[in-house]
């Protein structure tokens, strides 16, 4: 069972890792079995599929996140993150509006669990209609 601070400790450094844009660090704090919720789209399960994602959201977005707050809950296994995506849309990715450098703010949160240190599940929620609007104005 991980602490309620273990696990605080390990979601911060996971996010903290998202924004020096350090694919390795991220992919070195998830299980082999990772399970990513994708908002609007299927599970990916495993630190390969994870890794594509991240190559993938390179690839089309450079994002920070910004006003991180990191919640767990008793006993280390599920933990909660809120903060605010500042980004920008580098490439057009298949189904979305066109990628012209668009900037966009989005209000965001993850749920995540926690297992042996690492993160063994994230499932992250934001509003797409918003994104659209900010992209398409």
């Amino acid at each position: 069972m991980t602490s309620e601070a273990a696990a605080r400790d390990v979601v911060a450094a996971y996010y903290a890792a998202f924004n020096a844009g350090d694919s390795a660090a991220m992919l070195a704090l998830v299980t082999d079995d990772v399970r990513h919720d994708v908002n609007q789209g299927a599970a990916r399960i495993g630190r390969g599929k994870f890794a594509e994602f991240l190559a993938h959201m390179d690839r089309c977005y450079s994002e920070r996140l910004a006003d991180l707050v990191v919640m767990a809950a008793p006993g280390g296994v599920h933990a909660a993150a809120r903060f605010t995506v500042h980004g920008s849309y580098k490439a057009t990715d298949e189904g979305l509006p066109e990628a012209k450098g668009q900037t966009y703010v989005l209000d965001a949160g993850a749920f995540l669990e926690v297992r042996d240190g690492k993160v063994s599940r994230v499932a992250t929620c934001y509003n797409l209609n918003d994104w659209i609007a900010q992209v398409s104005a």
